[in-house]
């Protein structure tokens, strides 16, 4: 299926916040025969048609870890990028992100038989080094990067389980639109870095550029007592309302509309964090995020439909048209 192969092939690049660089190289390559323009922050932005414009986004950045320190006992010490659980950490596979290439390691974990003996748990990395002077040997730095090993899985033939469809989902939702598109309208399609830790990127955006409407392509953390009227197979969903924003009530009636009149499935819902198109609200545009629904968040085992992705795309083409 070519939908979950490139998904896939997105989802396995590492690029921590900051660190983005090799999505960014992976979208550009994808996207073969568009004007491309990287600001000076790293996003990534291409432009469509003429007019006033509309903004449709989705952050390339992953939650993960820089290098801190390197102990002398050859352990490397991390710093958590975004919203990580410590209950995440122990007995973990890592990749090692040098500029040489990737380095397996592993966060260990206290066995219970020493439980007892008072050893507490450390979070630090272990690539199979006894000494500070053969880390280095081995090409890893500080300020190096490490992400969780990432594991596919597809499951009852629906459902896609794999580390960072938190947003590589949504990155893949903007290119596949943009390439169905009839570019007749203005539209701004911009992947952007650091959301996981501030939404920097779109901050910069939001200097810039002043579009009419504002579509941030995200996850929808859901599945608990706060949202489980939203469920991962329903459809794409509309994030009316999370810690950082209230979506516009105006612009949620105009997309259902389009939803219904497209015979395209939509949901409505409300969740925590927050998005990229946040920051649009604060300097006066209309934005709501149009976001797929996605179990067990910012773990290794983030999980949504295949056909919720390809509905969110269908109705991303259809509001284009429809704008």
């Amino acid at each position: 299926m070519k939908t979950l192969k490139e998904l896939m092939e997105l989802c396995r690049i590492p690029g921590v916040s900051g660190r983005e660089e090799k999505v960014r190289e992976k979208i550009i390559e994808m996207t073969h025969g568009y004007n491309h323009e990287i600001d000076a922050l790293g996003n990534l932005i291409v432009e469509v048609g003429e007019g006033d414009p509309i903004m449709i986004m989705a952050h390339m950045d992953e939650i993960g870890f820089f290098i801190s320190n390197i102990r002398n006992d050859g352990k490397l010490v991390i710093r958590k990028i975004g919203g990580i659980s410590d209950e995440l950490l122990p007995g973990r596979h890592v990749d090692v992100i040098t500029s040489a290439g990737r380095i397996d390691g592993v966060i260990g974990s206290v066995p219970p038989h020493l439980q007892k003996d008072g050893l507490s748990f450390e979070p630090v990395v272990d690539v199979g080094s006894n000494s500070l002077s053969e880390v280095m040997e081995m090409g890893i730095k500080v300020f190096d990067f490490v992400v969780f090993k990432k594991h596919e899985s597809f499951l009852n033939d629906r459902f896609v389980s794999v580390r960072s469809l938190d947003d590589r989902a949504g990155c893949y939702a903007l290119v596949e639109t943009l390439k169905r598109i009839n570019p007749k309208k203005h539209v701004i399609f911009a992947w952007t870095v650091q959301e996981e830790i501030g939404l920097k990127g779109s901050k910069a955006l939001s200097e810039r550029y002043k579009p009419s409407k504002v579509y941030a392509i995200d996850a929808f953390a859901c599945c608990s007592n706060m949202n489980d009227n939203v469920k991962p197979g329903l459809g794409p969903v509309l994030r009316m309302i999370d810690n950082s924003a209230v979506a516009s009530f105006e612009e949620m009636n105009h997309l259902l509309q389009i939803a219904q009149s497209a015979h395209l499935p939509l949901q409505v819902g409300v969740t925590g964090g927050g998005t990229d198109g946040s920051v649009f609200i604060e300097k006066g545009f209309k934005m709501v995020p149009i976001t797929f629904a996605l179990k067990y968040m910012h773990s290794e085992v983030e999980m949504m439909s295949l056909s919720d992705l390809e509905n969110l795309i269908k109705l991303l083409v259809t509001i284009i048209e429809e704008n």
